[in-house]
């Protein structure tokens, strides 16, 4: 089937085959064409240039884009898609005054989660994910990355992964399994975060690898939870079973959690609202994508990654949703863009770079998502009428998406 899209505004991040993210003044710079058409063949983008150039196609739909822009769908490197109900009532205890810290040390937050989770079937889970999966796909999302992390058991582990593998099976959006066994530490472990490490890597790691559940491994390097020889230990197993890293650094405290990434060969850290210079300079000449997750500090009202910092000194930065119960309950990449341009200081360009291409290289889909590029999936958004690039971080509370095509399909959920 052959799709053709025509009148085009402008066509947005184009690329080359072979460039599989930005970074430093690159990030500024975000290839563009007015004026122009795109064609689809099955589910690839097949060729596209300026409407003065179109040859003569009889294809199977047309899309008129007068007056829109057309550009890949967003890259979401990390979400917690997978979970059980909601934690709206610590959202009220945060506004009346608790502490994220707190919270989870009063049996809130992630522990909240996990019991939850614990009780929910596996039906049932399926059938909330699924809701938030159709979700992003309607705002742009057309390749994401879901963890597991609110299972602490087990069971529970198994039964999120087994969750995210049939949304894979079911859904034509890109899903990309990630094990975080070590999310947090459970109360029957007494804070014993070495003991529960030596637990998933005897018990559930090894079931996760026979079952093949995950491409990547993540833990939570975090002060209170995870120390960086309980990630060296769990990094060092995991990499045993062919699991890639991409680990939780540097939300509230920098413990070194950046450096055990680079020295792991770590796909990416994420969070990074706590930057030293000797985190950034480690960084430095690594394959290690740095990933902001904006909306979670803009929900707990805590410190934004340093964006300017990072691309100033010439890194890469990938955007991400965060989405979960906790600390994030969404996954709008769009308000993902905006908050970059409004907090972050990050030019139009910058961002929509960061939730594309970047984006892509973080969950390990570069070849095949995040950029306007011959023989990549044809993952669209087609916008509502719009002036320019740079209204779509600007309009931030207004939905300007008119069509989202994944596989070269219209979603139509």
């Amino acid at each position: 089937m052959t799709t053709l899209i025509i009148n085009i505004k402008e066509l947005v991040q184009i690329r080359e085959a072979g460039i599989n993210k930005v970074s430093g003044k690159d990030m500024k710079v975000l290839p563009r064409l007015k004026n122009a058409f795109l064609l689809i063949e099955n589910d690839l983008i097949a060729d596209y240039g300026m409407m003065k150039n179109l040859p003569k196609i009889n294809a199977d739909n047309t899309i008129d884009a007068t007056e829109k822009l057309v550009l890949p769908t967003w890259c979401d490197s990390h979400t917690h898609i997978v979970f059980a109900g909601n934690r709206e009532q610590e959202f009220v205890a945060r506004i009346n005054g608790a502490s994220y810290e707190e919270i989870a040390n009063n049996g809130g937050g992630i522990l909240n989660s996990a019991k939850k989770l614990q009780e929910t079937s596996e039906d049932d889970l399926y059938q909330q994910s699924a809701k938030r999966l159709e979700e992003v796909m309607q705002l742009g999302t057309g390749a994401v990355e879901i963890k597991s992390g609110y299972g602490l058991t087990l069971d529970a582990e198994l039964k999120m992964l087994r969750v995210i593998k049939k949304l894979n099976k079911n859904y034509p959006i890109e899903i990309k399994s990630t094990f975080l066994g070590a999310h947090a530490i459970p109360t029957e472990f007494n804070k014993n975060s070495s003991g529960y490490v030596d637990f998933v890597i005897e018990t559930i790691l090894p079931k996760v690898a026979e079952e093949k559940l995950a491409e990547f491994i993540d833990v939570f390097c975090e002060t209170g939870y995870f120390t960086v020889d309980d990630t060296n230990k769990l990094l060092t197993a995991a990499k045993e079973y062919g699991l890639i890293p991409k680990i939780h650094v540097n939300q509230f405290t920098a413990i070194g959690g950046v450096q055990a990434g680079v020295e792991h060969n770590a796909l990416s850290v994420d969070h990074l609202e706590v930057m030293r210079n000797e985190d950034i300079e480690v960084l430095k000449n690594s394959n290690t994508m740095p990933v902001a997750l904006p909306l979670c500090s803009h929900f707990l009202s805590i410190p934004y990654t340093p964006a300017r910092k990072l691309i100033d000194k010439g890194l890469p930065l990938a955007l991400a949703t965060d989405f979960n119960p906790g600390s994030t309950p969404s996954g709008n990449m769009n308000q993902v863009v905006s908050e970059a341009c409004i907090k972050m200081n990050m030019t139009p360009e910058e961002a929509i770079n960061a939730a594309t291409i970047n984006g892509a290289y973080a969950m390990n889909v570069q070849k095949t998502h995040g950029s306007i590029t011959i023989g990549k999936k044809a993952n669209l958004i087609i916008t509502k009428e719009v002036p320019s690039i740079g209204f779509l971080p600007y309009a931030f509370g207004s939905n300007n998406i008119d069509i989202v095509l994944i596989n070269g399909i219209v979603v139509t959920l």
